[in-house]
């Protein structure tokens, strides 16, 4: 991501998530951050940063104009293909109501390996997310 992505990433947070990321998380992400770009535009973005032999999805969205088209896959299997030849794992979480994210990331070889409880904030309380893992090798 360019700085110059920041405005169009930052609206597609606000747009899409229920405790959007700040510009500062972003600004402090910006090598980690790839964006996917339809007619010169920004329509959507993942964060995902590489430790050691492991990465971790923190963060990913599409523009709800742009969803049902297989960006959010297209992004996902470019950004695993871009990751250094020593990452051997991938990670992420997930609301365990965000069905349409779950039904990916199993389509695209994530398999369920932990819960956390009441790990994300909701307008009625708290929701756990499932921890999902995938194999790179």
């Amino acid at each position: 991501m360019d700085q110059s992505d920041l405005e169009a990433v930052i609206a597609i947070e606000q747009l899409n998530s229920k405790s959007p990321w700040s510009k500062n998380q972003f600004l402090h992400c910006v090598e980690w951050t790839q964006v996917i770009v339809v007619s010169n535009a920004v329509v959507g973005f993942a964060v995902v940063v590489a430790m050691g032999d492991q990465a971790e999805l923190q963060n990913i969205s599409i523009h709800p104009d742009h969803r049902e088209l297989g960006l959010g896959e297209e992004l996902l299997d470019y950004v695993m293909r871009e990751l250094p030849k020593k990452i051997g794992q991938i990670y992420l979480e997930v609301r365990v109501s965000n069905f349409s994210a779950i039904n990916l990331y199993t389509k695209i070889g994530f398999a369920q390996v932990g819960q956390r409880r009441d790990y994300y904030a909701t307008d009625y309380g708290r929701e756990d997310a499932l921890l999902m893992s995938r194999s790179l090798c």
